[in-house]
C-alpha cells in the first residue's frame, strides 16, 4: 500500500479551485487502487494536508495522469501558497477501532 500527501498553503482558494478539486477528488475515488484519504489543517501554521492512500504505485499515477490533476497542477500558483508531496510506502498500520480510520483496507498488526 502506498500513501501520496499534499502538504500546502492557500492563496485565495475561489470557486473554480474548489470545483476542480471536487472533479480530481471523484476521480481518485472512481480509480481502480483508491483505499481512502483523509485531510488535516495545521491552524498553527496555516497549511494544509490532504493524504489518499493507493494499493499500488500505478494506481497513485493515474491519478497524477488525469486531466483534472494536470490542470490543477498548471494553475497552483494561483492558489497555493507553496506545495510539497510525499509518496510513502505503508509498511504497516495498527490502532484501536475506536479511532474509525478512515482506510478501507484491514490493519496490520506489529
Amino acid at each position: 500500500m502506498y500513501s501520496s500527501t499534499f502538504i500546502f498553503g492557500t492563496k485565495h482558494l475561489d470557486e473554480e479551485f474548489h470545483q476542480l478539486d471536487k472533479v480530481i477528488a471523484d476521480a481518485a475515488k472512481a480509480l481502480p487502487g483508491y483505499l481512502g484519504e483523509e485531510a488535516w489543517e495545521n491552524r498553527t501554521t496555516g497549511l494544509f494536508s490532504n493524504v489518499y492512500y493507493w494499493e499500488s504505485l500505478e494506481a497513485l499515477q493515474a491519478l497524477m495522469q488525469h486531466p483534472a490533476h494536470l490542470q490543477a497542477k498548471a494553475a497552483q500558483a494561483r492558489w497555493l501558497d507553496g506545495y510539497h508531496v510525499v509518496i510513502s510506502e505503508v509498511v504497516r498500520t495498527y490502532g484501536n477501532a475506536e479511532l474509525g480510520h478512515r482506510m478501507n483496507v484491514p490493519a496490520v498488526n506489529p
